[in-house]
């Protein structure tokens, strides 16, 4: 890969949400904001191979983006007396200061939390237009099919353009109202890159940090506090989940010495501030369970009998398959293996969960635990088939059949 190609791929990684929000702001259509972006990396790839790579690739980029945008509503304005075009053009005349473009990401997506977009449609339409996330990856997310969600997120963009949605953030109401598809986006960013080693956290960190804001933003919201929490945690513990030579470790092999102290009491913090607003909900009942879990580094010691309480209560309030999974390792822990694994079988017969990858790690691992060889080795396997990180693949294909 030459200099310019990897130049215009860590400015996609780095800059493409940021991008994206500035144009959608100013010139108020999603899909014309990601065309001209579209653009403007392709007309990079032609021209920094030739020209060399500018001091400023970001800044590059949007004057390159904003002189389509600009040439699509002149031509526009043209053809009849169109006066929200030519205000949306007068936006995109404004020059940002290279160094310092405004970061619209936040507003973009509440904009993209719209009472006309469907709620299914809210938290995926964001992960794509915002932090740049393909359609394929979306759908792993959310367990639906690459072309279900293809389709989805185009009905949401139709209904946004016809809609006329204004691209800033609303009243404290208004606020309130969008977070829940808001913090659902975020926290499907994080799991997703955090899954991927190949950026070098940089989608984890991003999605982070709009957990920050979204709780700064909401101070009166306990879940946006409850968020931050969660991920704070998580991201306490990323970098212990590979040894120096790149292998995965699990949590419960990880050096806690490793794990980020800091990180760890800002979540502290948060979790209190949200439990003191009496508003629990699912995200302050994960942040408490990887609170148990991080309360390790302290004790020495993993305190099961909780966290499956607090897995009782997730469960209870979302019914997700995935929380019953989780409920099942820590049944295992706290009550043993027999009936942790009874509760993994009644939910493979469920169905939901049989390309979830986890969920065949943890049949495997409990199934060794009770002898039950040739089941484990077959959901082994069939773990390591659906792992997307070589590192998990390689430490699954590593543990001995026995």
């Amino acid at each position: 890969m030459t200099a310019a190609s990897l130049a215009a791929e860590r400015a996609a990684r780095d800059s493409y949400g940021r991008l994206l929000a500035w144009l959608a702001a100013r010139g108020r259509d999603i899909a014309q904001a990601e065309d001209a972006l579209a653009d403007a990396f392709a007309a990079a790839l032609a021209t920094w191979p030739r020209d060399g790579v500018p001091d400023r690739p970001e800044a590059w980029l949007l004057t390159a983006a904003r002189r389509r945008l600009l040439d699509g509503h002149r031509r526009r304005a043209t053809a009849s007396a169109a006066e929200p075009t030519l205000r949306h053009a007068a936006l995109l005349a404004e020059e940002p200061e290279p160094d310092a473009i405004p970061d619209h990401r936040l507003a973009l997506l509440l904009a993209c939390a719209a009472p006309e977009v469907e709620r299914a449609a809210q938290a995926p339409l964001m992960l794509q237009v915002v932090l740049g996330l393909d359609a394929a990856r979306i759908a792993s997310a959310f367990l639906v099919s690459p072309a279900a969600m293809g389709q989805r997120l185009v009905r949401a963009k139709r209904r946004i353009a016809a809609s006329g949605a204004r691209f800033a953030l609303p009243g404290r109401e208004g606020v309130a109202a969008r977070l829940p598809a808001v913090l659902d986006a975020i926290y499907a960013a994080y799991a997703a890159g955090a899954q991927d080693q190949a950026d070098g956290g940089a989608l984890a960190g991003e999605a982070l940090w709009l957990a920050r804001i979204a709780a700064a933003l909401a101070p009166d919201q306990a879940e946006a506090a409850g968020l931050a929490a969660l991920l704070l945690h998580l991201e306490a513990r990323r970098p212990a989940a590979r040894n120096g030579a790149g292998r995965y470790v699990p949590l419960s092999d990880q050096d806690v010495s490793a794990w980020d102290g800091a990180m760890q009491a800002e979540a502290e913090a948060l979790l209190r501030r949200a439990f003191a607003l009496g508003a629990p909900g699912r995200f302050q009942w994960e942040a408490a369970v990887q609170s148990v879990h991080a309360a390790r580094r302290v004790t020495g010691r993993t305190d099961w009998p909780s966290i499956l309480l607090l897995y009782d209560a997730l469960l209870a309030a979302t019914g997700s398959p995935v929380v019953a999974l989780n409920r099942a390792v820590a049944l295992a822990e706290a009550e043993g293996v027999a009936a942790g694994l009874a509760a993994l079988r009644a939910l493979g017969a469920d169905g939901r969960l049989v390309g979830y990858q986890p969920f065949w790690a943890a049949m495997a691992a409990l199934a060794a635990r009770a002898g039950e060889a040739a089941e484990a080795e077959a959901a082994r396997l069939r773990a390591a088939g659906l792992a997307t990180d070589p590192a998990v693949r390689d430490f699954l294909l590593r543990l001995s059949p026995s």
